[in-house]
Formats: structure tokens, sequence, C-alpha cells
């Protein structure tokens, strides 16, 4: 029986195929997140649709159809628009108000040089190749040069009582202050509600529980209207320390629960490490512990700063001008009362400044440190 050879026959031609659907960049993200279906990208057109006659809408109120300067108080350029453009003029007119309150017209360079300075600390703050010992020293005589600016009284400045002072000066003070001295008190409570004795541990719990579960406004009001009543006769302290020392209190409570959060997620091993090298207590939580805590809770330290910055506004109720009371202040003119909405979008515009700022930097810290 004869075999025959298996001839291979040539594979059939292949025609043009089309083109692979993109996977990655732009193109690729687009069609995973976007237009991943029909429905998807149905209301994504749809969304787009309204995102645009907001941007069309706004840019025409705020831009093409604003006014930006008037003169003096002659409002009538601005009521001729009947809402169809914005007022911007009336932020060249109220800005010093707003910023300032009523501090001294002629002495307003003052409060300026002062907010620059603190924007000068913050930004040098930041900066890990300034966290040295010296950084302390360079924050006191900061602080002694902004207190010596704001009240005067020597070297030729007019000295100005602290009724006087007002705006974004007043904001930067109570929540700096409040979270310089809120944040080395949140640590140490944290720390008293893990201790071993039932002493410190109940008091810091009582604490906690106490600042937590009350209002921050009924805190300034018992700061502002409760405390002089137990003070001594001729005993005054002014009203913005009181309304300082609310702050720091208020933000103590509430970041001794963050670094509580934080404490708890170190593992059991490194206290173990601690106590085998011959540390103190001290010396064990400030070089090994609280470094890993504080890590671990980086985001919610900052959601919590930037909820407390916010929360100065609060201050109205006791009679204290921070820079959203300056700004609704500003607007009680007879010839402003108009153009409220563009007061509040400029004041919006700084509150956002400082808060981008806290998270932009939140975020870098944590690529640096390996928690993103």
């Amino acid at each position: 029986m004869s075999s025959v050879a298996h001839v291979p026959q040539d594979p059939l031609p292949i025609g043009p195929r089309p083109a692979p659907r993109a996977l990655g960049g732009p193109i690729g993200w687009l069609r995973a997140n976007l237009f991943a279906s029909i429905p998807s990208s149905i209301m994504t057109l749809l969304l787009l649709f309204v995102l645009g006659k907001a941007c069309i809408g706004l840019w025409q109120w705020g831009i093409a159809n604003a006014v930006w300067l008037v003169s003096g108080n002659d409002t009538s350029a601005c009521r001729a628009l009947r809402g169809v453009g914005a007022c911007w003029a009336v932020v060249p007119e109220k800005y010093r108000f707003i910023l300032f309150g009523t501090y001294p017209f002629d002495e307003q360079w003052r409060p300026a040089l002062a907010v620059l300075i603190f924007i000068a600390l913050f930004a040098v703050s930041s900066r890990r190749s300034f966290w040295r010992k010296e950084l302390f020293l360079l924050w006191a005589a900061a602080l002694i040069v902004i207190g010596c600016l704001m009240w005067g009284g020597f070297l030729g400045l007019s000295f100005v009582t602290q009724d006087r002072w007002g705006g974004l000066p007043v904001t930067l003070i109570l929540a700096t202050f409040g979270l310089a001295f809120g944040f080395p008190l949140g640590i140490l409570v944290a720390l008293g509600r893990r201790s071993k004795l039932p002493a410190i541990r109940s008091l810091c719990v009582l604490y906690v529980e106490l600042i937590r579960g009350v209002p921050l406004i009924s805190l300034l009001f018992m700061a502002s209207v409760m405390f002089p009543l137990f003070m001594p006769d001729g005993v005054n302290i002014d009203k913005l320390l009181r309304a300082q020392i609310a702050f720091i209190l208020y933000a103590g409570a509430y970041l001794a629960e963050v670094v509580r959060g934080g404490l708890q997620a170190v593992p059991r091993g490194q206290y173990e490490a601690g106590d085998a090298l011959g540390l103190s207590y001290w010396e064990k939580h400030a070089l090994i512990v609280l470094p890993q805590a504080i890590r671990h809770v980086i985001p919610p330290l900052v959601n919590t700063f930037i909820a407390f910055f916010k929360d100065t506004s609060l201050v109205l109720i006791i009679g204290i001008f921070d820079l959203l009371t300056t700004a609704k202040t500003a607007i009680v003119d007879p010839a402003w009362q108009s153009f409220s909405v563009e007061v509040y979008v400029f004041v919006g515009v700084i509150y956002f400044m400082f808060c981008f700022a806290m998270s932009r930097y939140s975020r870098s810290l944590e690529a640096q440190r390996g928690t993103s």
C-alpha cells in the first residue's frame, strides 16, 4: 500500500484589520470612563452640554458684561446692567474695609505687612530643609513683629486697640494660633487617653467628649459672655484672647482624636522596639511612635485644619470682625447693597486660595512620606 505524502497548502490570505482601540493615554481614559457604553456616552454629552451652558453664562456675567470700575459711589452703570453682568467695581471700592476692617485707614499698611509675614512663615515652614530648631525662633520673632505691628504704641506707631482689628489678619491670627497651640495640646490629650493611669485617662476622655459634644458657637458664647462673670472684679481679658482660647480648646479636642487614630495604627512591635532600646516614655514616642502615627493621619489632619480655618467665621457671634464679617458689613452701604454676590465671590476666592494651598501641601507631603 503506497503512502501519499502530505503536501501543506498555502493559508488563505488575511485581509486588512482595523487598528486596535487605544487602551492608554487620554483617548483610552475617555473610552473607559466617559464613553464606555451608550448610556454612559449619553450622560456624558448631557453633562458637557449643561457645563458648557454654565461656563458661557458665567463668562457673560463675570467678564463680558461686567463693570470693573466706577467713579466714587456712582453705581448707575452697575444698576443699568440689571443682573446681566457683574459689578466688580465694588471690590476696589470696598477691598480695604473687607481685608482690614475698621483699622485706621492711614495705618492699614501695618496689617497688610502682618499678612505678608504670615504667608512668608507658612511658605518657609512648608519646606523640609527649614525644619530645624531655628524655625521655632523664627516663628517667635515673626509673631512678636506681627504683634508690634498690629498694636503699635512705639517707634512712632500709633496704638490701635484690638476692637479696631478686623478682616484677614484676625482670621489668620485665630487660625494660626489655634492650630499652633491646639496641635501639641491634641498630641498630649491623645497620649493621655492611652495612658495606663486612670485619673489622666479619665480627664482626657472628659475633655474630649465635653468639647466635641457641644457646637463651637456655644464655646465662643461661653468665652465671651459667661467667662468674664467668673473673673474677679477689675480683671478683664480681651475678647479676642478669649475667643482664641476657645479655638485652641476646640482644635485640641478634635486633633486629639485624629492623632489617637494614628497611634492605634502603629504596630505594637514599634513600642517594644523602643523599650528594647532603653528609651524613656517621651523619647520613645517622640522618636519612634509619633512620626509614624502622624504619617498615617496626614489626610484627616489637613481636613481638620481646613475645616478649622473656615470655622473662624463663627466669631461673628461674639462681635469680632473676621474676614467674612467685614465682607457682610461692607455691603451695608445702600449704594452697594445690590452687589453682595461679587463681594462673597471675592472673599470665597481668598478662602479657596488658603484651603487649596493646604490641600496641595498635604498631597506633596503624602508623596514624600510614601503614604499616598
